[in-house]
């Protein structure tokens, strides 16, 4: 399945959540950046707000690309245990790293946000949405941030992600809705045909336009 572009693959996966359309109790969280544009599809189809969680990966020593695992705003971690052991990767670079991703991650969120707190979970239908997920790492660290401020339902949703992840992702959660989880898993954009960064600017004017 190629998607146009992040605004097609939201209007298609907001057909697969249109039995939470005009639930008062729901939230609609887009993992920053590209899940940000994703969700506003899907709140705007499903009459619903919508707000940030911001994700930032670890990367590896001398190989940034490479993650070690993902921390969130609110400092939530996930690691990948063998790929520290084979690289082994000190407790002292692990820490820093992890403190500045959290920092950035932090700035990142006051941004798009406003300096406006994650919105309250608890008691609420959350749909957490990405543009895709391959690893899991950045959206297991939204997952566990989630959990650990409370929530009635935690639906996952993407138009995209790799199958023996999201199996593993579907433990962690209430509900998945997947539009499509290819065996052999590429690189998130292939499921694109246009897949640009996406900028600051447009997540900040998306955000203000919602009342939390």
């Amino acid at each position: 399945m190629l998607f146009k572009d992040r605004l097609e693959a939201g209007k298609l996966l907001a057909q697969k959540l249109l039995m939470y359309k005009g639930a008062d109790d729901l939230l609609i969280l887009g993992i920053a950046r590209g899940g940000v544009l994703v969700a506003a599809e899907v709140a705007q189809e499903l009459g619903a707000v919508f707000s940030t969680i911001v994700v930032r990966k670890v990367g590896a020593p001398s190989n940034e690309e490479l993650a070690l695992g993902a921390v969130s705003e609110s400092g939530e971690g996930v690691f990948n245990e063998n790929l520290i052991a084979i690289f082994e990767v000190t407790k002292e670079y692990l820490a820093k790293e992890v403190h500045k991703e959290k920092l950035i991650a932090q700035q990142r969120a006051s941004l798009y946000r406003t300096s406006v707190p994650l919105a309250d979970t608890r008691h609420k239908k959350i749909i957490l949405i990405d543009d895709g997920i391959a690893t899991g790492a950045s959206v297991l660290a939204a997952i566990k941030t989630i959990r650990a401020r409370g929530v009635g339902k935690l639906i996952l949703a993407v138009p995209v992600a790799s199958e023996e992840t999201l199996s593993q992702l579907a433990k962690e959660v209430d509900e998945v809705v997947c539009l499509t989880s290819p065996l052999f898993f590429d690189a998130i954009g292939s499921f694109y045909r246009h897949f640009d960064p996406v900028e600051d600017e447009e997540i900040v004017r998306l955000i203000a336009t919602q009342k939390i």
